[in-house]
């Protein structure tokens, strides 16, 4: 048994209908007496894909001890349902950011010599190709004394990342206000090397509620290692921490934090040195 996400049925709500049940293709739901039951932890992946359809709102996910999800377990339960199933399930898990589940998923296909059927993410048409998950591979200089990226994934502003994404995993977390690359010239080299980034601007950005919740939310998701936090020195930027620190609350997790102030002249502050005395963002 592991502590991990799962969904929940409040049977008190639940009416029976079964509108939840093709939204898990896992196969993990099914109605029995009258009400929905979770079958199976093995087949839930705790994704929540059956939390919309389900009109009484009697569906949740939480954290618990369960027994661990096996991707191919489900896959042997799906393939026999045909290629729709198969493409609904490669996209469910991609719409979600498990990379990994979809690498096992998409390896079964082929070892069992299953076509793997086009797919694309859910919504693709009408998303911003900027918003899609990825993970990057390590870059090398294309000329000598040019510096390396170091980013490591995609997308990096707060507003379009998944909390699902598999990247946050075990992850050291980069939060920064927007300007701090702009204003300090070893971003790369001094911070954002092995972290995964996160942009936002506390000033401008006007979800600054929604940030917290979604930070929360990655907290909750994911074991994260560490978090760095990278603000300028206007007093407006030092909202960055405020965020982290009510998404650390939010979620109950304890995350090492470490602060630190970037000048507008370009070099790291030392400690205390900025005293705030009002905004001049």
């Amino acid at each position: 048994m592991v502590k991990r996400k799962i969904i929940e049925i409040d049977e008190e709500k639940c009416t029976g209908c079964g509108l939840c049940i093709p939204d898990c293709p896992e196969g993990a739901l099914q109605v029995i007496e009258g009400k929905a039951r979770l079958v199976s932890d093995l087949f839930c992946d705790g994704l929540g894909a059956c939390i919309g359809t389900c009109p009484e709102g009697a569906i949740r996910v939480v954290e618990r001890e369960a027994g661990p999800y096996d991707e191919r377990a489900v896959m042997a339960k799906i393939v026999p349902q045909g290629e729709a199933v198969i493409r609904a399930h490669l996209e469910h898990l991609l719409g979600h950011g498990e990379e990994e589940l979809y690498r096992q998923a998409v390896g079964y296909l082929t070892e069992h010599a299953v076509p793997v059927p086009s797919h694309s993410t859910p919504g693709a048409p009408a998303a911003c190709p900027g918003s899609a998950v990825r993970t990057l591979p390590d870059t090398a200089p294309q000329d000598r004394g040019t510096m390396a990226s170091e980013l490591r994934q995609w997308p990096i502003q707060l507003s379009l990342v998944n909390p699902a994404a598999s990247y946050f995993d075990d992850a050291d977390l980069l939060v920064s206000g927007d300007c701090v690359p702009f204003a300090y010239a070893g971003f790369h080299r001094d911070f954002l090397r092995g972290r995964v980034l996160l942009l936002f601007c506390p000033k401008l950005d006007a979800d600054i509620e929604g940030y917290v919740a979604k930070l929360a939310e990655i907290f909750s998701r994911h074991t994260i290692r560490s978090v760095t936090v990278l603000h300028m020195e206007v007093p407006c930027c030092g909202g960055v921490r405020h965020v982290v620190d009510r998404a650390l609350q939010r979620s109950g997790k304890a995350v090492p934090v470490e602060d630190r102030t970037i000048m507008i002249t370009g070099r790291v502050a030392a400690e205390g040195e900025v005293t705030h005395r009002g905004c001049r963002g």
